[in-house]
């Protein structure tokens, strides 16, 4: 997952910043006019977005995920808030009550992040069939192909704290992966060959 210190660096580029502070704006305005958040913990808020939708993929949160949700906001807040209020903590309450309203806002920033960072269309690869067997081998060499921050986003978005990527021994619920998938289209992922062989990774449970 990003640190705030990758964070930090996001947050710097004029665009992003300016998308984070009119998303802010207008989330505190209809959601919590009493949030007191900086820029830099609002966009770490932005980041946790696909991570609370595959949380609330069977439509609630167990005291389990919320606790794994805590700690991840706790990473990316700015500063340490071990003995007081974490920002990104607090605030994200209030996202996990209307995901389903602001999640399409939250996901526009995240693709403008994701596109200031890196050309994904150079890493689309139109031939490729999304239902053909992939190898392990095969799945190791795209991602050491693949762009390191295209990698973070990925990781960032969908593994639990620091959890290793080149990994196939994973376990997901059904609705969760599906959840997974449709978060995966949303943010325009679906078309790049290492996503779709990320998510073959993923054994599923029912």
């Amino acid at each position: 997952m990003f640190t705030e210190y990758e964070i930090e660096t996001m947050i710097e580029l004029p665009e992003i910043l300016e998308a984070t502070q009119a998303l802010k704006k207008d989330f505190c305005k209809n959601e919590a006019p009493y949030l007191e958040i900086s820029d830099h913990d609002f966009f770490s808020l932005i980041m946790m977005a696909p991570t609370v939708g595959m949380a609330l993929a069977d439509g609630k949160v167990s005291l389990f995920e919320e606790l794994a949700l805590n700690k991840k906001a706790r990473k990316l807040s700015k500063g340490g808030y071990f003995m007081k209020k974490d920002p990104v903590v607090y605030a994200m309450k209030f996202l996990l009550k209307k995901f389903d309203i602001w999640s399409e806002k939250f996901f526009e920033v995240l693709i403008l992040a994701m596109h200031k960072s890196i050309d994904l269309s150079s890493l689309e690869k139109q031939d490729f069939n999304e239902d053909m067997e992939v190898s392990y081998p095969e799945y190791k060499k795209e991602v050491l192909n693949t762009p390191y921050i295209l990698i973070r986003f990925i990781a960032s978005f969908f593994l639990e704290n620091d959890e290793e990527i080149i990994s196939t021994n994973r376990h997901i619920g059904r609705s969760e992966y599906l959840r997974m998938l449709t978060i995966g289209e949303q943010l325009k992922l679906n078309k790049l060959p290492v996503f779709q062989m990320f998510c073959k990774t993923f054994d599923q449970k029912a």
